[in-house]
């Protein structure tokens, strides 16, 4: 991704030669993976550095929102910090309404709410069927990604006791390395390796 970032960012000063400045936006949060703010890459002796800024909506006031009138952020107002409470939400959801470019982004606004509230309580607010939410090409994506999000923390946790019950407290110490990693295929890999794994020198090696 970050690799990604980097050509966007040449691409653009190219395209308008204009300097850029550089925004990462991460709208939720995807366990304790560390997030950097540079790309930096090192090839024949000769160095990249990239600085961006690091947007995190969930440590983002809600009240700037509000306060600042930035309406593009309504739709988020469950998931930013202290947004999670259902009078916030109504203001959120009667603004939007008021609004005819964006009251189409109500149902982003449902399917966020319900990571905060019951679901029944935020067909109550909507005042329509929930089945609505979730035909909607956000919920589909992000409800992908909430699967991976799961799968991800059960393996998690499957390396962790495997970690303990083979190798004790030595294995546990290992999983520090672990932890940070966000892909599955990459954790099945590495929990396949524990299981099999004779001696925890084996699974440093892995790692």
């Amino acid at each position: 991704m970050l690799l990604r970032i980097n050509a966007y960012i040449a691409l653009a000063r190219e395209k308008y030669k204009l300097p850029i400045y550089s925004v990462l936006i991460n709208i939720l949060p995807d366990g304790n993976v560390n997030i950097p703010n540079c790309y930096e890459s090192n090839f024949a002796g000769l160095q990249t550095r990239q600085d961006y800024r690091v947007i995190n909506f969930w440590e983002v006031d809600v009240n700037v929102a509000f306060q600042q009138e930035i309406l593009s952020l309504l739709p988020f107002v469950p998931i930013l910090k202290g947004g999670d409470d259902e009078s916030t939400i109504r203001e959120a959801l009667r603004l939007l309404r008021a609004d005819e470019q964006l009251n189409q982004l109500e149902t982003v606004l449902a399917f966020f709410a319900t990571f905060v509230l019951e679901s029944e309580l935020v067909q109550q607010i909507m005042r329509w069927d929930m089945a609505i939410l979730r035909e909607s090409p956000w919920y589909q994506e992000i409800d992908k990604r909430g699967e991976v999000r799961g799968r991800r923390k059960e393996i998690l946790s499957s390396i962790e006791m495997s970690l303990e019950a083979k190798f004790g407290s030595d294995g546990l110490k290992l999983f520090s390395q672990v932890s940070p990693i966000s892909d599955v295929d990459r954790l099945r890999e590495i929990l396949r390796s524990i299981v099999v794994a004779n001696r925890i020198e084996e699974v440093r090696g892995i790692l």
